[in-house]
């Protein structure tokens, strides 16, 4: 491959390669080429701009040393796929898995993640989702703070390790789905600027500059990440993206970055003949998200839904800080299950204003169920899990209302077994001053919920990265056996029931009462029965469950009559008719 790079306002460029420095030729739309400069791979190469210091390369596919030492070639047709025959299974019957690979393991790795696929498999896992593998600072770091879009992360092993997961999740029936960011790049090692306009001051991020998606050389910027998405689903045969934030995307161009981008995933798929998925974080509570492009939509295939974890959440916790203060009934969990939003037009006392827009028309499947994951959980002071926090059985409860809901369900790496590792936030920036600026900008944060600051780990702190990492050994426990049971049964009972996976919301019933806290929906002919509280409580529901038959109960002491079921305290049951 000859070296190529984007720098439209450039002067002059050099590449460096093999001890030898050459001026570049400007050419098309900013674009810089060294046709006589060949580059092989494992080769390593760096650009110099008007005259400035040797940076890696934007695009570069590998950084052995770090975010700051030159760009490595990969020659990405070398590696020998084994997936010919892969075809993924539909989203909307799957079962998401989150992870991050610097903690699922002891080892750290792809290699790591590799080793559990069979049991991943074994709990009915379908779709596995990794937190973001972009090269980022340091050895360890969520990835939300990457810089090397187009380099997976060294310290998990690198290009090699991660097509090498892909390959053997593949071959146990697994699809792979990619966490990346378009909306910020991290504080370290952080170059794009140095060789072009990639950022804007139009608009406000939370993270810094946001990115120019729409003003002066803006072509360039989005091809800069939409060719990114491309690589993911190409060169790694990753089945799917998922796109951190879409609500700090900011796009006053005619077609939307998002648009563009779910196109861009749409034209891989027609060209490989393999399903691609693209999924979406948005607090907008806007369905133009998950609404097809023929309706005005951007046609993402489905988007986090934050209104239905917040509403259990806050239920089962009695938490109310923070934007948690906009929930708390159950009246707010059975709207989220009915109308997919909780807030759709209604006014919302912590963001002081109306909130959101109906989407009750789009299909459930269009969303992810869940009730923990790397923000809900590691975005806490202490980061603690659900079951640290409401206790085991109510989390058996919340797990059923994942797995049974109309959503697709997600569980978060651990849950399974109530693991009692906490997920933390964790960095590893070798700027001293960035490192305390992270860890000040943390405590700050959490004051907003009414956190002691002084309680908040130190990011920088080796320890927090350690103390994150999955106690596997308790999944061996008899607390840690019993909620693994309880979760591989209701993987193992959705299913089996296509009902539960049509992606639809006919034939869907719920019942609640707030005051003695009990919930029941009913899909078809399955219905799930749960008790919030902490007595035993007797439901009267308007249809006959004398025909139906007892599947799953989290403690015993459910008791079915004719029209009532009697439940324990702190207890679900799944029935079925007959």
């Amino acid at each position: 491959m000859h070296p190529s790079v984007w720098a439209p306002e450039a002067s002059s460029v050099k590449v460096v390669t093999g001890g030898c420095s050459v001026e570049m030729t400007k050419s098309r739309r900013g674009w810089w080429e060294a046709p006589g400069v060949t580059l092989e791979d494992g080769d390593e190469y760096a650009f110099s701009v008007d005259g400035g210091p040797f940076l890696p390369d934007p695009r570069s596919s590998r950084q052995p040393k770090g975010v700051h030492g030159p760009s490595v070639f990969v020659d990405h047709g070398k590696f020998n796929w084994t997936d010919e025959k892969w075809q993924p299974q539909p989203l909307a019957s799957g079962l998401i898995y989150e992870l991050h690979t610097g903690t699922f393991s002891p080892e750290g790795s792809f290699g790591g993640v590799a080793a559990r696929l069979d049991y991943l498999k074994s709990l009915g896992v379908t779709h596995l989702e990794l937190m973001p593998v972009n090269g980022f600072s340091g050895e360890r770091g969520w990835g939300y703070d990457g810089v090397n879009l187009y380099a997976p992360h060294e310290a998990y092993g690198g290009p090699e390790g991660l097509k090498k997961l892909v390959d053997a999740a593949h071959e146990k029936g697994i699809a792979v789905l990619l966490d990346v960011v378009y909306n910020h790049l991290g504080p370290e090692g952080n170059y794009l600027g140095f060789f072009g306009p990639y950022f804007s001051k139009k608009y406000v991020s939370p993270w810094g500059d946001a990115v120019n998606f729409d003003g002066p050389f803006s072509d360039g910027v989005r091809a800069f990440f939409l060719d990114n998405a491309r690589m993911w689903l190409e060169d790694y045969h990753v089945d799917g993206l998922r796109i951190d934030a879409v609500h700090a995307i900011f796009d006053q161009s005619a077609l939307h970055f998002l648009e563009e981008l779910v196109r861009t995933v749409r034209q891989v798929e027609m060209e490989t003949g393999k399903h691609r998925f693209i999924i979406a974080e948005s607090d907008l509570n806007d369905p133009r998200v998950v609404s097809t492009t023929e309706v005005g939509g951007y046609g993402f295939d489905a988007q986090w839904s934050d209104d239905f974890h917040h509403a259990l959440h806050t239920l089962l916790t009695g938490e109310r800080g923070g934007y948690y203060g906009d929930f708390g009934s159950l009246a707010h969990v059975a709207k989220a299950l009915e109308r997919n939003f909780v807030y759709e037009g209604n006014y919302s006392s912590f963001r002081k204003r109306s909130h959101g827009r109906p989407a009750w028309a789009l299909p459930p499947s269009r969303f992810l169920g869940y009730i923990q994951t790397h923000d809900q959980v590691g975005n806490r002071a202490r980061g603690e899990r659900l079951g640290h926090i409401c206790g085991r059985e109510l989390q058996k409860i919340a797990a059923a209302c994942v797995f049974l809901s109309p959503f697709v369900p997600m569980i978060f790496q651990g849950e399974e077994w109530s693991s009692d590792s906490p997920f933390l936030y964790f960095t590893d920036h070798s700027d001293e001053k960035l490192g305390e600026s992270v860890c000040e900008g943390r405590r700050r944060e959490f004051a907003a919920f009414g956190w002691n600051p002084e309680e908040i780990p130190d990011p920088q702190d080796e320890t927090t990265f350690l103390r994150s990492r999955l106690d596997w050994p308790l999944e061996d426990t008899a607390e840690g056996k019993e909620m693994l049971e309880w979760y591989k049964s209701l993987s193992r009972f959705r299913n089996e029931r296509p009902c539960l996976r049509d992606g639809c919301r006919e034939n869907m019933h719920v019942e609640f009462d707030e005051k003695d806290l009990w919930l029941v929906m009913q899909k078809n002919d399955v219905l799930l029965a749960c008790n919030f509280s902490k007595k035993e409580v007797s439901v009267e529901i308007g249809y006959e469950t004398g025909d139906m038959e007892l599947k799953l109960q989290s403690r015993p002491g459910v008791l079915v009559t004719k029209k009532s079921l009697t439940l324990p305290p702190e207890g679900v049951a799944v029935l079925e008719r007959v």
